[in-house]
């Protein structure tokens, strides 16, 4: 089991940046699973970027090239760097990770791209 608290969100302008931490409340050395969803008003909840154990990356083609996803297994913590920031990422941002085949999820921080 573990608890996630995500961190980080606010109201930005087009092409600023933001950067997102998820903190675990327990080791996440042995958590393979670990990443960023995001919920738009009305919308499903969609992938961000995941991060593996081993650093493996996969990012969503909405935000190649734009976003960064990093994990530091010292901190415990999952970060997410946004840049070049557009209206279209506005949304709720979740943290997500898997444990035993379980899923947990943080309560979510709010992200704004807007002029």
């Amino acid at each position: 089991q573990v608890q996630l608290v995500e961190s980080g969100g606010g109201l930005v302008q087009p092409g600023e940046s933001l950067r997102l931490s998820c903190a675990a409340s327990r080791s996440i050395f042995g958590i393979n699973a670990m990443g960023w969803y995001r919920q738009a008003p009305g919308k499903q909840r969609d992938v961000v970027a995941t991060i593996s154990s081993g650093g493996s990356t996969y990012y969503a083609d909405s935000v190649k090239g734009r976003f960064t996803i990093s994990r530091d297994n010292a901190k415990n913590t999952v970060n997410l760097q946004m840049d070049s920031l557009k209206p279209e990422d506005t949304a709720v941002y979740y943290c997500k990770a898997v444990v035993a085949g379980q899923y947990y999820w943080g309560q979510g921080t709010q992200v704004t791209v807007s002029s």
